[in-house]
């Protein structure tokens, strides 16, 4: 699906963007810029708070694609020398694999401009510089459940919370959720899921519960669960269940306690012909301002760490990159599941099938 225009229309930005940003500046009037995302509400908000205001401040035009995240797009057009896709959004674990694969230009920061140390994460990529955060949380109708789970550990209590309860039917985020569950530190997390005994010891704290989950595979299935009663609580994404008490009148509480955040990373596949135009809008993006401004649009937090400082308070609490939810969260790791995703998903799969 694609869409190309050119804004003449109001600049979606703050204030406070504007400033930073200076008087529009039109040096690279007449070029052009494809950037791909996922479509859906994300694509709208990063049509609001990013391509729109580049646009105005740069005069480049921006046409518009989207896919579902498939890595054989990116690299069949970097094999055939054919790349069309400018700056393409990924997540954190799809920009390592595509990385190793020699399919993504690598990141200079120097040339971006930006601080790496100031982006969530930034350390663990060289191909993919991080926009935003998501998380993985636990949430339950408060309605239903008006003294519902303090912590993640009451995910796996059956006697305090009895009942069914969602999960994603896949090892991520589950096996981090088990070890928490089970007294492992959350900065140890991936130290002990990475031998052995540490699997083994995620996959026997999953089998406690094993006989109540039901699974759920595609975001719009958790929210649904839950309302539907048909669990009593689950694993959802924040945005999903935000959406669900703000726009469909939901009671929905989110238990913030061991978030998992995962990102979602701008790269520029390898061998593009706009590599200098795809640099400065990246470079956009990641001011804090224009980050701040996204979060207008849908309840992700920024990457940019300096870009709380100018989030709406109002849509502060919303966020997982908010300061009093940061204090338990657990930070995807990429490289990790970019090693040992395949292996993994094979053992969950079958235990699941068990």
């Amino acid at each position: 699906m694609k869409k190309s225009y050119m804004i003449a229309g109001a600049l979606a930005m703050t204030s406070l963007a504007v400033a930073a940003l200076g008087p529009a500046k039109l040096a690279f009037a007449g070029s052009q810029l494809t950037v791909t995302s996922y479509g859906g509400a994300r694509q709208a908000a990063e049509r609001k708070a990013y391509f729109e205001p580049f646009v105005k401040q740069t005069g480049v035009e921006i046409t518009e694609e989207e896919y579902l995240g498939e890595v054989s797009k990116i690299r069949a057009m970097v094999e055939s020398k054919s790349v069309s896709w400018d700056v393409v959004v990924a997540d954190g674990v799809g920009a390592v694999q595509m990385c190793a694969e020699g399919i993504l230009e690598r990141i200079d920061w120097k040339r971006l401009g930006l601080d790496q140390s100031k982006f969530t994460g930034a350390d663990k990529y060289e191909c993919a510089v991080p926009v935003d955060n998501y998380a993985t949380v636990l949430t339950y109708d408060k309605g239903k459940l008006p003294d519902g789970p303090k912590t993640i550990a009451d995910l796996f209590d059956l006697q305090k919370f009895p009942g069914k309860r969602g999960l994603l039917r896949s090892p991520f985020g589950n096996l981090e959720w088990s070890l928490i569950a089970d007294g492992v530190p959350i900065k140890d997390v991936y130290k002990v899921l990475n031998t052995p005994e540490g699997v083994d010891r995620a996959f026997k704290k999953l089998d406690t519960i094993k006989k109540d989950v039901v699974w759920w595979q595609a975001g719009a299935q958790a929210p649904q669960l839950l309302a539907d009663g048909q669990v009593i609580m689950t694993s959802a994404w924040n945005g999903r269940i935000y959406d669900a008490v703000k726009n469909s009148g939901k009671h929905f509480e989110i238990m913030w306690d061991a978030q998992e955040i995962g990102q979602s990373v701008y790269t520029i596949p390898k061998g593009g012909p706009r590599l200098d135009e795809a640099y400065k809008f990246i470079a956009f993006v990641g001011s804090p301002q224009v980050q701040a401004g996204f979060s207008r649009y849908i309840p992700y937090g920024p990457a940019n760490s300096e870009a709380i400082a100018f989030v709406d308070p109002t849509i502060l609490p919303n966020l997982p990159t908010a300061p009093h939810h940061m204090a338990t969260a657990l930070l995807i790791d990429a490289v990790f599941w970019g090693d040992k995703g395949d292996e993994l998903r094979q053992r969950f799969n079958a235990w699941v099938a068990k």
